[in-house]
């Protein structure tokens, strides 16, 4: 036992090591979800949506939206990390250690969920600095499990693609045709209840979309569906992503 946590400790670790010491890494993986802010928070902020409330601005809308995307971004190209350890020996060297490929594949796991939410705490702050209001402590620290269950579910969605691809480019591909469609039909940029009816129908099958109200409720006091709904349904669909992950990583070629 004490060898499977070691395992899933220096994973973790090494995922964690490599993002601090690339800064271009942190840079390319923030600068997105900032445009995002920067050019939809402050180009908006005096325009009034509707479906949202009168005493709500749309930068405090956003923000939660931004730190889903900034998970869910970081989360699904933890594939890619997976690629090129199977590329440069790394993965056959890991996999023929004494230890299962569940411990490896939940040190890899809890590695991109760290970085990933390294990310979203670098947001927050940036937010705060734009004029983004938390309405309590204990909502920040509610957000913050619900980006820990949006981070588990999309770095094991990226590790179950990268298990049963072996191109690093058809990758890339894959992901930028699941993510955008993530994204955009989440309500990360909208309210939801603006929506035409059949399109909603799409957005209530999108785990992302209860990520980002359960955010949105926490940080501030903004749900559609409800926090303990959202938190119960990500708890659900991370449990299956988690054990869906471990066994397309169990069958994944080290070669």
């Amino acid at each position: 036992m004490n060898r499977e946590f070691a395992a899933i400790y220096v994973l973790w670790l090494r995922a964690l090591k490599r993002f601090i010491r690339s800064p271009s890494q942190i840079i390319g993986s923030v600068a997105m979800p900032l445009l995002f802010l920067i050019f939809l928070g402050l180009g908006f902020s005096n325009v009034k949506f509707p479906g949202l409330p009168s005493n709500l601005d749309y930068i405090d809308f956003l923000v939660p939206g931004i730190l889903g995307m900034s998970m869910l971004f970081a989360a699904t190209t933890a594939g890619i990390s997976l690629l090129w350890d199977r590329q440069f020996g790394f993965l056959k060297e890991v996999m023929v250690a004494p230890v299962s490929r569940l411990s490896i594949m939940l040190g890899r796991t809890l590695g991109g969920v760290t970085t990933a939410f390294i990310q979203s705490i670098m947001l927050i702050i940036f937010s705060i600095l734009i004029g983004f209001k938390i309405i309590s402590v204990l909502g920040l620290i509610a957000s913050f499990i619900f980006m820990l269950l949006i981070g588990l579910i999309f770095v094991s969605l990226g590790l179950i693609i990268a298990s049963v691809m072996s191109d690093i480019q058809g990758f890339g591909l894959i992901l930028n045709l699941l993510i955008f469609p993530l994204f955009f039909l989440s309500g990360a940029l909208y309210p939801l209840n603006v929506l035409p009816k059949y399109v909603r129908y799409i957005v209530y099958l999108n785990p992302l979309t209860y990520g980002i109200d359960g955010i949105r409720g926490a940080l501030i006091n903004f749900s559609i569906f409800g926090e303990t709904n959202d938190f119960i349904i990500l708890l659900i669909v991370a449990a299956a992503s988690l054990s869906i992950g471990a066994h397309a990583f169990s069958k994944a070629k080290i070669v």
